[in-house]
């Protein structure tokens, strides 16, 4: 139950980052729901990956190159995924620190781990 409302939230996050960032556009909840997979799955197995090829890089910068990786994948799902674009890679990198934050607030707010059960 926990993951479905997780999912749910991080497409709702998605929406409203479309709404926030100009160049970024989903264009219905459907989409939204299966680009929240789409780059669930990208951050679960090309992210690892990428900060290990860029592990000189991210400590030269003292982390602040993750976002950098975070925008890029961000902007990839966008190209490669109907109905959801992302058209800079700066708006990829705007947009997927908007979307980490706006994903936690909702997160924060709606699932209490007391009250909700694995």
């Amino acid at each position: 139950m926990k993951l479905l409302v997780g999912w749910l939230l991080n497409a709702l996050a998605l929406l409203g980052v479309a709404y926030l960032v100009p160049d970024i556009h989903v264009s219905s909840l459907m989409i939204a729901l299966l680009a929240a997979v789409v780059i669930g799955l990208a951050n679960i197995l090309i992210k690892p990956i990428l900060l290990i090829l860029t592990l000189p890089v991210t400590i030269f910068t003292l982390g602040l190159f993750v976002l950098v990786i975070n925008g890029v994948l961000f902007w990839v799902v966008g190209h490669f995924l109907p109905g959801f674009a992302v058209k800079t890679i700066t708006a990829g990198i705007i947009g997927a620190l908007a979307y980490s934050v706006v994903s936690w607030v909702l997160s924060a707010i709606v699932i209490d781990d007391k009250k909700i059960k694995n």
